[in-house]
C-alpha cells in the first residue's frame, strides 16, 4: 500500500507515499510530463515527481489492477484481474471507454484476467498479456465516430472552499 520514491544518485529514499488502502501492483510514468500513476484495487492515483505531490484520484476500476500504461497522447489504460481494461484521459481523469477482454475458446472463466498492457512505439496499438495464455493486439477503430461511440463526459467538479 506504499510507493517509495528514490534518489538514485544519493542512494536514499526521497518520499514514501502511503495514500493507497490496498496493495499497489502497477505504476505508469507519463512519457512527456513529469508525473506518474499508481494502481491499486481501491483507486488509481496520479502523482507529481520528484517529491510525490498528490494530484488526482481516479475511482471506478473496482478490481485488482495488474497493469497501467500511457501513450504520448495521454490515453492511459488500466488492466484488471477481472478481464476489464479501462481507457482514461490522463489530463482530466475521465474514463471514456471500458473494454472486456475476449477469452480464448475453451478457457475457464478464471482465465479472464489481463496481466499486462503496453503500447507499441506508434502509441496507437495496445498489446495485452492475458491469463488465458494469449497475447492480444488491439487497434483503434478507424470508422469510429461520435455517433457510433458516444462519450458521456461529466467532469468531477472541485469541491467549493469556504
Amino acid at each position: 500500500s506504499t510507493v517509495r520514491l528514490w534518489d538514485l544518485a544519493a542512494g536514499k529514499s526521497r518520499a514514501t507515499l502511503t495514500n493507497h488502502k490496498k496493495s499497489v501492483r502497477a505504476l505508469a510514468l507519463h512519457p512527456k510530463e513529469y508525473t506518474f500513476m499508481s494502481g491499486s484495487a481501491d483507486n488509481l492515483k496520479k502523482w507529481k515527481c520528484p517529491d510525490g505531490e498528490f494530484l488526482q484520484n481516479l475511482p471506478g476500476h473496482n478490481t485488482i489492477i495488474n497493469s497501467l500504461t500511457v501513450n504520448e497522447d495521454g490515453v492511459m489504460v488500466s488492466a484488471g484481474d477481472n478481464g476489464t481494461m479501462l481507457f482514461w484521459d490522463w489530463k482530466t481523469g475521465h474514463c471514456f471507454q471500458q473494454q472486456m477482454t475476449i477469452a480464448q475458446p475453451g478457457s475457464l472463466e478464471a482465465e479472464h484476467g489481463v496481466y499486462t498492457v503496453c503500447y507499441d512505439r506508434s502509441g496507437s496499438r495496445l498489446l495485452s498479456g492475458e491469463a488465458d495464455k494469449t497475447i492480444k493486439v488491439w487497434k483503434e477503430d478507424p470508422e469510429a465516430t461520435p455517433q457510433t461511440h458516444p462519450v458521456q463526459y461529466n467532469p468531477v467538479k472541485e469541491p467549493k472552499r469556504y
